[in-house]
């Protein structure tokens, strides 16, 4: 169980990109959130963290953030993430956690709150160490097409037409993690859901 905050953080929000380390790893449909941090970043040097994390501060529209990337592997996320929260005195209202989904189309980007993990094995394990509660932004993936297994389609790269739609869908994932620090998460739903692709 989360400890409940003592003082006001100075921070505003947790942004968590999931993936797998390793050069192997970073091109993979499965490392699409941290491929969106990644953006967020916009070159400034993540630097290790004792949460088994690699973190940056930032500010949009006046709020300052933490954006983080778990050093672990995708279904042992769980346990940085909730050193993470624990450090920074925030709670589970306050993270956001950018991730793939193979149940919407490639480049959909959609915002929730709360839910199960649906299989994902990243979720499954933030959901364990902290609570269902917290806030996700879902970059669809697509689903493998015939019979190629789900676990080989996730570790797999993006393919050439992908790629070439790549950039344009993390810059929109990018406005919609500014949508939420921005405006909250409720008016960045109403906003993102409504644009037009």
């Amino acid at each position: 169980m989360l400890l409940k905050r003592t003082q006001r953080s100075n921070q505003s929000w947790l942004v968590v990109g999931l993936g797998n380390p390793g050069n192997q790893y970073q091109e993979n449909r499965h490392n699409i959130g941290q491929m969106v941090v990644n953006a967020i970043a916009d070159g400034e040097k993540f630097k290790s963290h004792r949460s088994n994390a690699l973190v940056v501060q930032k500010t949009i529209a006046g709020q300052k953030f933490v954006l983080a990337k778990p050093a672990s592997y995708m279904n042992r996320s769980g346990g940085p993430v909730s050193s993470l929260l624990k450090y920074f005195n925030l709670e589970t209202s306050q993270l956001l956690v950018i991730h793939d989904e193979i149940d919407l189309e490639f480049g959909v980007i959609k915002l929730k709150t709360g839910g199960g993990h649906a299989g994902h094995n990243g979720l499954r394990d933030i959901i364990a160490a902290t609570n269902p509660d917290f806030h996700r932004l879902r970059f669809g993936i697509g689903r493998p097409s015939g019979q190629q297994p789900t676990a080989d389609f996730v570790l797999k790269d993006f393919s050439t037409t992908e790629k070439k739609q790549l950039e344009e869908r993390i810059v929109f994932a990018y406005d919609a993690v500014e949508s939420v620090i921005g405006e909250g998460m409720q008016a960045a739903m109403q906003r993102i859901h409504s644009a037009r692709d």
